[in-house]
């Protein structure tokens, strides 16, 4: 399986109760990184703790140290994602005050992220079917971190007035679309010119 770079080396406190060891730390890393990867390519159906730990090179007994089942590392990887991601886009973004440039380039933050880290963005996806509670915090926690936003931007006229609440999920949704375009189907097209034209939309809508 291909070991590629995991989103877990980026270091954010996680929300579990953390190992007391440098040690102990690595190793429940390297066994969330071994799950993204083998649940994001296998599916969470067909995805079995002995692979987890065969993948991250540790003895089965090692998971149960860190971890009590499956569907507890499948919980945090989803929640992992949407604080990465949420970081992600807080560091693209933070230098920038006009809203809509703030827009544009979270979003191309976040296809960047999708793109390099297909497999914790499976997960979410089907977070939606084996842990529904974990899917619906995912998304809350980005609508609560975007209203505020929308709203301040608002009030000072950089965008125009509206009911904050839909715009952020309507903008959500436009992000997500992508990144299944992204990873689900494949496309050819090139980030820059997803980022280009859903902006667009943003910023014009499609009245002529």
């Amino acid at each position: 399986m291909n070991r590629s770079a995991s989103t877990l080396d980026v270091p954010l406190k996680a929300p579990f109760n953390q190992p007391k060891t440098a040690r102990g730390e690595a190793t429940r890393k390297a066994i969330l990184s071994a799950a993204e990867r083998v649940i994001g390519a296998r599916g969470y159906n067909d995805a079995s703790i002995g692979h987890i730990t065969s993948e991250a090179g540790v003895a089965q007994g090692t998971f149960y140290i860190y971890f009590k089942t499956k569907e507890e590392v499948f919980s945090e990887l989803v929640l992992e994602m949407g604080r990465l991601v949420r970081h992600t886009i807080s560091e693209a973004t933070q230098d920038i005050e006009d809203r809509l440039s703030a827009e544009k380039e979270g979003l191309r933050a976040f296809l960047e992220f999708v793109e390099a880290h297909p497999d914790l963005y499976r997960i979410v996806q089907e977070a939606l079917f084996v842990d529904p509670q974990a899917y619906r915090e995912y998304y809350e926690a980005f609508a609560d971190g975007y209203r505020p936003g929308l709203v301040d931007a608002a009030a000072s006229g950089q965008i125009s007035a509206g009911d904050p609440d839909t715009r952020a999920w309507a903008l959500m949704g436009i992000a997500r679309a992508l990144g299944e375009q992204l990873v689900v189907f494949k496309t050819k097209t090139p980030i820059a010119e997803l980022v280009e034209s859903a902006y667009d939309l943003i910023a014009n809508g499609i009245k002529p």
